[in-house]
């Protein structure tokens, strides 16, 4: 068995490196990964990661060693995690891995693509129903008042069949070039089963001793007038709900941190970032490691998760108020999908904005923070926004 990699080329950047990986995915063993620093796409499996009781990233770090010591000159481990703690994840070292520069500094990936295909007549279920999703939301304010929690997200999802199985590799493409400066990404999720989707949120990178952890909270739909998107983008930031809901996200990715790290910087106040459907308030956490030898990204990931972001607070509180409300198992949703080297350097993004294929089903996920100051009306607007994303790539409407 053999691990071969094709480093990415110096700059200049060469126009169409990474529109052609992006455009080369299939969904019979390859895995994808675009994010603002590069670009990859694994093929095939060499290895694949055990399930086992020990720490996941345990089990990467010492998988990684090994095919090093073996004479593989630079392993990559990709794929996903999920949010259940003891779930199986699906991580692999791909038998061959290409990199290239970031899709963003692509100049094709503004260029116009034809489908090439019919989209397929969708048949759509919203799982909860909008109605039941709202008393659950209203149930957990409830509760939060009465001083038992603080914080809970809750999702819901859309499942969506149709005649013929969906053209993945299309709904890759439509994702990355509508956000070609977030983190999109298909990768196995289990036998039969894809995960795609594109997500605004790094949970952390490292490169060498320096780490990156960018936290999103608090958001608002995006709107096709301007003066109104800017109206909301203002009222965003000045928003106490959401002020406060970014907040307790922040402190808990410093918390968790800060025993990895000899210094920590966590600006003050949140600033905004965009996608095409949402604006998000973000915060930028920067650090330095103290011991890279030892401390991994995916070390650094496992600590954080699963941030209040996409469970709440406190933490095993907030996943029992979940599993008493959502009506479905969550899977590879608000885990995460990323990379790591051998080195221990690598990027991984929480999995939010995806779904999950299998044969002529997909199941669409999406979720809002609720805090006592939430209403059923807006937490359910609030998912139907983000849901847009992905009904956009995949050319279905609620």
């Amino acid at each position: 068995m053999s691990v071969s990699l094709h480093e990415p080329a110096a700059a200049p950047v060469s126009p169409g490196a990474a529109t052609s990986l992006l455009d080369a995915y299939q969904p019979a063993g390859d895995r994808f990964l675009a994010t603002p620093h590069r670009t990859l796409l694994g093929r095939g499996t060499a290895v694949g990661i055990p399930h086992d009781s020990r720490p996941a990233a345990l089990r990467v770090k010492e998988t990684l060693g090994a095919l090093r010591r073996s004479g593989t000159a630079a392993p990559v481990v990709v794929g996903a995690l999920p949010f259940a703690p003891d779930a199986p994840a699906a991580l692999a070292v791909p038998e061959t891995v290409h990199w290239a520069p970031p899709l963003r500094e692509d100049p094709l990936v503004a260029l116009h693509v034809p489908d090439g295909a019919d989209r397929p007549e969708w048949r759509v279920r919203e799982v909860p129903a909008p109605e039941h999703y709202g008393a659950a939301v209203a149930s957990a304010v409830a509760r939060m008042r009465a001083g038992e929690f603080d914080k809970v997200v809750l999702a819901r999802t859309l499942e969506l069949t149709s005649g013929r199985e969906p053209d993945l590799p299309g709904m890759l493409r439509r994702l990355a070039r509508r956000d070609p400066a977030g983190y999109t990404f298909a990768v196995p999720s289990g036998p039969g089963r894809t995960l795609i989707g594109a997500s605004p949120e790094l949970l952390v990178a490292r490169q060498g001793g320096r780490l990156t952890a960018n936290p999103l909270a608090g958001s608002a739909p995006r709107s096709e007038d301007l003066a109104e998107d800017v109206r909301r983008a203002v009222a965003l930031l000045e928003s106490e709900k959401d002020l406060h809901e970014h907040a307790v996200v922040v402190a808990a990715v410093r918390e968790a941190l800060a025993p990895f790290c000899t210094s920590l910087k966590v600006p003050e106040r949140p600033t905004l970032v965009r996608t095409a459907a949402m604006w998000h308030l973000s915060t930028t956490v920067t650090g330095e490691v103290a011991d890279p030898d030892e401390v991994t990204a995916l070390d650094l990931a496992s600590a954080l998760h699963p941030t209040p972001a996409v469970c709440g607070t406190p933490t095993e509180l907030a996943r029992r108020v979940i599993a008493e409300s959502e009506p479905f198992d969550r899977g590879a949703y608000t885990g995460m999908v990323g990379w790591q080297d051998a080195d221990g350097d690598g990027e991984w993004v929480v999995t939010i904005r995806c779904a999950e294929a299998e044969g002529r089903t997909l199941r669409l996920f999406a979720g809002a923070g609720v805090v006592a100051a939430s209403t059923p009306e807006a937490e359910t607007a609030e998912t139907a926004a983000k849901f847009r994303t992905f009904l956009h790539a995949v050319g279905a409407s609620l």
